[in-house]
């Protein structure tokens, strides 16, 4: 049949199983919406472009789908950049379309036009500039395969207005191969013996999960090695769900804002089970020291992760899921051996619950003022560690990794690697509309809420009953905590002396405001906000000067922590 560029491309989002588009119409891609309406797609618009590339990362990290959306070209690509390198560093599959000026006039600095596939080249997994409307559906088609396989992240598609008007047969690729793209999956039997062989050898084993245990779905297959040869685990802020925060095995995030006993077990370990991370300098502290008693397994499917930042005695290149796989293959033939005992790692465990006892997550509960990290747990407690959770980036962001105790993979949706205030409450659009009957909760900070606040529009116009919770202590708080520990509280430009009344904000755009600065009524409070079908704020008042602890500081080993 004969279809124009621009129903090309919604008849092959529709094919690949898209069901929701986040975007924001522009000149260059008004055929597109002039479309839209007669495709089952269902578009969300949203208040900045920013925003729609927010919301698609958070609906792919939710539901594990390829998230899209769509802008025009010139500020409307630009204002995507952002979004496309938080995406990238935390390797979420997410297609972005582009407009962009007829193919005449690129070059020729004419309205709204600017080289977004050069721009976003250093962040995108791959992109394209369509410039003949035969090649579109064979490059959707990659687009998505590009996106979602291997180590997952997001693909732009830059698309000319003329291209979006010009006719061709139309014609969809039932599957796709590329000769110069194939991620391996499967591992090398032989690493994978090596590594039953040091698992098996091993007195002191700790997991070591990152984000790649989720995108792989391989959390129970984690949690039955865990089990089976109780081996305690911990996780990158990236990953934490892949294993429940209520196992006992469980030693929480390591890193920077790690509690004490993860810390110290990976750093007394003499076998860390890497798998699906890629050693990031906020996990690892000083690289020389890190790991330095230990056997270091690598698993990750990307081979360019593997020895680029720490050296690793066997390296894997391999999924997770099929990793662990094989590992259990080889392990279960020898589960019998009398020679195996089961109990080989209890002195070990009952080492990291005596650090855990020793030194654990802790707060002044006698304060008259409400305390960030009480907040968390009683967001906790109350959702029973079973709400989707997104958050801004800031001192909220480890509050929230330390005290909420996440039990479930994909709950737990945060910018990672590049830390982008502002991601959270678009991200949490993104997570509602894939999962319209759960509870969804930004936990935000009152400096970084701000940053895409103008999507509270969109949350009330779609009836998102997304709960923004706001530790609102008048300061860009973890800045400030930086100031104080190491700038002799030099609070430069980390007060904010001017702020919105959030409730009345809240109002403004047609949502539902609570303020709590009583302790004794958080919990009601957040109760009857969370009962609510609407879009709601509650902006806590927390105390102003309040830090995160443990905190490991610039260049020193994860076992150096300020842990008041």
């Amino acid at each position: 049949m004969e279809l124009s560029g621009a129903q090309i491309l919604l008849e092959s989002l529709h094919r690949e199983g898209v069901e929701v588009v986040f975007g924001f119409p522009g000149g260059a891609v008004i055929d597109i919406y002039d479309q839209l309406p007669h495709y089952p797609l269902r578009h969300v618009l949203v208040r900045h472009e920013q925003g729609a590339i927010h919301a698609a990362d958070g609906y792919a990290r939710a539901t594990g789908r390829v998230g899209v959306c769509l802008v025009t070209s010139g500020p409307g690509a630009t204002n995507t950049v952002t979004g496309i390198a938080t995406a990238y560093m935390d390797s979420v599959p997410v297609v972005i379309i582009t407009g962009q000026v007829p193919t005449p006039l690129i070059g020729n600095d004419a309205f709204q036009e600017v080289d977004i596939v050069g721009i976003t080249r250093p962040c995108t997994k791959h992109n394209y500039l369509v410039k003949d409307v035969r090649d579109l559906a064979g490059v959707i088609k990659e687009a998505f395969f590009l996106a979602a396989t291997g180590r997952p992240g997001p693909v732009l598609i830059d698309l000319p207005k003329d291209v979006q008007k010009a006719v061709t047969t139309y014609s969809y690729p039932e599957s796709i191969s590329m000769r110069s793209y194939n991620p391996t999956y499967t591992p090398n039997p032989k690493q994978v013996a090596k590594v039953a062989d040091a698992v098996r050898k091993a007195k002191r084993p700790i997991i070591y999960a990152g984000g790649g245990v989720i995108t792989s779905g391989a959390s129970e297959d984690l949690a039955w090695l865990a089990r089976t040869f109780a081996i305690p685990v911990t996780a990158t802020l990236m990953a934490l769900g892949c294993f429940p925060a209520d196992d006992p095995l469980w030693v929480g995030m390591l890193g920077m804002h790690g509690p004490y006993a993860a810390n110290m077990a990976v750093s007394g370990a003499d076998l860390i089970l890497a798998i699906g991370c890629r050693f990031d300098d906020r996990v690892t502290g000083r690289t020389s020291e890190f790991g330095k008693k230990a056997k270091i397994v690598h698993i990750d499917i990307d081979p360019t992760s593997i020895q680029k930042n720490v050296p690793v005695s066997i390296p894997v290149v391999a999924d997770c899921r099929s990793f662990l796989t094989a590992l259990r293959q080889a392990l279960e033939p020898g589960l019998d051996d009398p020679a195996m005992p089961m109990d080989a790692h209890a002195a070990w465990c009952e080492r990291i619950a005596a650090w855990k006892e020793e030194k654990p997550l802790a707060y002044a509960t006698d304060s008259a003022k409400i305390k960030p990290q009480h907040v968390v747990e009683v967001i906790s407690r109350l959702t029973k560690g079973k709400a989707i959770i997104t958050t801004e980036v800031g001192q909220h962001q480890m509050w929230t990794a330390q005290f909420y105790q996440f039990v479930e993979p994909r709950t737990f949706i945060s910018s990672g690697g590049l830390g982008t205030m502002g991601f959270g409450f678009p991200a949490a659009i993104g997570a509602q509309m894939g999962f319209p009957d759960r509870l969804v909760i930004d936990l935000a900070g009152d400096g970084s809420i701000q940053m895409c606040i103008q999507e509270l529009a969109t949350a009330v116009a779609y009836g998102l009953p997304v709960k923004i919770v706001i530790l609102n202590n008048g300061y860009l708080g973890m800045v400030r905590q930086w100031q104080e520990l190491f700038y002799a509280k030099n609070y430069c430009s980390t007060c904010l002396d001017v702020a919105p009344d959030f409730v009345k904000l809240a109002e403004a755009y047609g949502a539902v405001g609570y303020r709590v600065s009583d302790p004794a009524k958080l919990e009601a409070t957040l109760t009857e906000a969370f009962a609510l079908p609407k879009t709601v704020i509650v902006d806590v008042v927390v105390d102003p000067e309040e830090n995160v602890a443990p905190m490991v500081p610039a260049g020193k080993s994860i076992t150096e922590m300020i842990l008041v």
